[in-house]
């Protein structure tokens, strides 16, 4: 997995994004269901809770906001206890229901899902029941949801709308949105409805669609990667968008694009529990990406990823960029081994640092790797969850420590050291000190090894005043580099090569 989408999740933050759409609400009923009725041959759910969350339109703009976007949502809901819950989570997520365009004739659009649990398993949905009325929403209230989007869209980095064909976005809406946005020069994502005429989504930047509405508004099979292109080419050329992103679960994703040839992006297996809400999760990553300066391509990437993430919770549960982040590092891990420049250990330490990991770090030459090191690693490793190791560069070795040293090229030190699973990541510095890596890196420990005091200890009040600590690890007696060499010397001084 590309580590480059990292420094991409760092911009998501305080991003605004115009989201128009059908805007819902989830409710899940909960109970155990362990015998049947006797009344009829159907579960009985003995009622334990509920729970409400954002859905449709909704769900986007929780997903967008988990990810750190700020969310400009406009919708119709009605006047009824469902559009009161509704705001009530809005504004847990701080997202602002300013733009909700009331209408006092239509029921909020409502799927309250049944969940039955048996025998301690996991949560199973038995039954969903729909309130909401999906014929368009009338002329004035399109005029007022315009004049809305109108405002909502100044300063926004994207707009991205969410068609459930639910009356809120008819073709005529679509196109003065798209109009709206092409004179503002903002990209426009869709994820489109389940129809069979596309064209209200004519001149968008980019439809994100799965196979089976792909089929339907092509009708075109779609079983093959030929097939796929297909379709993906036709709906490009026809709505003269800039790309397709058509999601195939568990087989990824296909990307078509203007100026490139059609691409299939597969995605890391998953342990597949629920796909309620993976799509509308793969649009917010997939805007947020390309409102952030990602390409299609890294757009993609990680709505696979969110959309994998997702596929793995019970209901519609937004995805964080923290989780996004520590996934891309999981996924990383042994990708190019763990030698890092500064540049790029700053992206990743930030990934995890916002996962809730402690960092830490030592340095050193490391010339000669002995039990003595080994421990020290351990010990360093113990202080908090990400170890970072500083290796001194030849040239710095030798200034430090005369001509004759180092023993081992850096090299070959830094090829020994990847292979202790005590350390995450290498980085070399040619610094007499290694203050202004440690500067830099900023970590929440600094590890010397007990030989030092800590007053001697280089970067010590940098780190303390920043609230982290310095650790003093214990000495292995007769266990030093210097100590090894003298032996050698001691063996094999005089010349004896036996």
């Amino acid at each position: 997995m590309p580590l480059r989408l990292l420094p991409l999740l760092e911009r998501f933050q305080n991003t605004p994004i115009t989201l128009v759409g059908d805007v819902m609400l989830d409710r899940y009923l909960y109970g155990n269901a362990e015998r049947l009725s006797p009344e009829a041959p159907v579960p009985v759910l003995h009622y334990q809770h509920e729970q409400s969350r954002l859905g449709g339109a909704g769900g986007v703009a929780a997903n967008l906001a988990a990810l750190g976007a700020q969310v400009r949502l406009l919708g119709c809901v009605g006047q009824d206890p469902a559009a009161a819950e509704l705001r009530r989570l809005l504004a847990e997520r701080q997202i602002d229901d300013g733009y909700l365009r009331c209408v006092a004739d239509r029921p909020t659009t409502c799927k309250t899902r049944l969940v039955g649990l048996a025998q301690h398993r996991h949560p199973q949905q038995m039954l969903r029941i729909d309130y909401e009325c999906p014929t368009a929403i009338g002329q004035e209230d399109q005029a007022a949801l315009l004049r809305s989007a109108a405002q909502a869209m100044e300063g926004s980095a994207a707009l991205c709308i969410e068609d459930y064909n639910k009356g809120t976005l008819s073709d005529e809406m679509c196109q003065a949105l798209i109009s709206l946005a092409r004179r503002r020069d903002i990209p426009v994502l869709i994820d489109p409805a389940a129809i069979t005429d596309y064209r209200r989504y004519r001149g968008a930047s980019a439809l994100k669609l799965n196979r089976l509405e792909a089929a339907k508004a092509t009708g075109l099979p779609m079983e093959t990667e030929a097939q796929w292109f297909a379709a993906a080419e036709r709906l490009l050329d026809t709505l003269d968008l800039q790309a397709v992103i058509i999601s195939l679960d568990k087989r990824g994703a296909v990307l078509a694009t203007r100026d490139q040839r059609p691409e299939h992006l597969p995605t890391r297996p998953r342990q597949v529990y629920d796909v309620t809400g993976a799509g509308d999760m793969v649009l917010a990553a997939v805007t947020l990406c390309r409102a952030a300066g990602g390409s299609w391509r890294d757009a993609v990437l990680l709505g696979n990823l969110a959309g994998g993430l997702e596929v793995e919770r019970f209901g519609s549960v937004p995805i964080t960029r923290q989780e996004l982040a520590a996934d891309i590092l999981t996924a990383s891990a042994g990708e190019g081994g763990k030698i890092r420049t500064s540049e790029q250990l700053l992206a990743q330490l930030a990934a995890h640092r916002a996962a809730g990991k402690k960092i830490v770090f030592t340095n050193g030459c490391f010339d000669l790797i002995h039990l003595g090191h080994v421990e020290y690693f351990r010990f360093a490793k113990r202080q908090g969850d990400v170890l970072v190791v500083g290796v001194n560069t030849d040239a710095g070795i030798r200034r430090l420590k005369g001509d004759k040293r180092p023993i081992v090229s850096q090299a070959d030190r830094l090829s020994v050291l990847e292979e202790l699973c005590s350390i995450d990541y290498l980085v070399l510095f040619d610094d007499d000190t290694p203050l202004a890596l440690i500067d830099a890196l900023s970590p929440d420990v600094l590890v010397k090894g007990a030989d030092y005091r800590r007053d001697q200890v280089v970067g010590a009040d940098l780190v303390e005043s920043r609230g982290g600590r310095v650790a003093l690890a214990p000495l292995i007696d007769g266990r030093s580099t210097s100590g090894v060499i003298r032996r050698i010397l001691d063996a094999y001084g005089d010349g004896d090569r036996r």
